[in-house]
């Protein structure tokens, strides 16, 4: 995550911003979390949609294990079958179609090598709750009523954990809340920007 996270500082030098609203939903919250412990003061607010702060569990890691397994025997399209269920709340799935197919298609034109590298990376994060009462910018956090994988009930504890945060429940979506219900989603990210900005 820190190699994720010095690419992103990378870039917010090369564009000669000292600080920014980092966010990042799922993975990328976890790059969020590791970009503030390298450089807390880059941060004027903070976003963490559809993630969380601990590390794997040990049925966590012995799923990813299964899933790189899986890459290596049916490449991205293979991972998109056993992802999509988890990623889509149960509403999308059922009812759109559009948002199930351009899931697919992103995981689908990513490349074995990196895919396999996310799940290295996933597999090895640090466990990020000790440094969130450190978080001292604004924060949002988002979280899809129906997300699996980060759901709703660690969101919350999360939100608790940082002291200048707000939480906001997508309703009907999944862990991809931004793609499910991108309305709510943006209206939530936007009222925050206003506010923080």
């Amino acid at each position: 995550m820190d190699d994720y996270a010095a690419d992103v500082l990378g870039l917010m030098d090369a564009l000669e911003l000292d600080d920014a609203v980092v966010g990042g939903l799922s993975m990328g919250g976890y790059v969020a979390f590791a970009m503030h412990r390298l450089a807390p003061s880059r941060f004027a607010g903070m976003v963490l949609a559809d993630t969380r702060p601990q590390a794997d569990s040990p049925t966590a890691l012995e799923g990813r294990v299964r899933l790189r397994a899986v890459l290596a025997k049916d490449g991205p399209a293979g991972v998109a079958d056993q992802m999509l269920p988890k990623l889509l709340g149960e509403t999308t799935r059922r009812e759109r179609p559009d948002i199930v197919g351009h899931t697919r298609a992103l995981i689908e034109s990513s490349s074995r090598e990196a895919i396999d590298d996310a799940i290295g990376a996933l597999m090895t994060r640090p466990d990020s709750t000790p440094g969130l009462e450190s978080i001292s910018c604004a924060a949002l956090v988002l979280v899809g009523e129906h997300d699996e994988i980060a759901p709703v009930a660690e969101a919350e504890a999360m939100q608790r954990a940082i002291r200048r945060s707000t939480l906001s429940v997508i309703p009907g979506a999944g862990h991809l809340s931004s793609l499910e219900r991108p309305d709510i989603f943006s209206r939530g990210l936007g009222d925050f920007l206003r506010a923080v900005l």
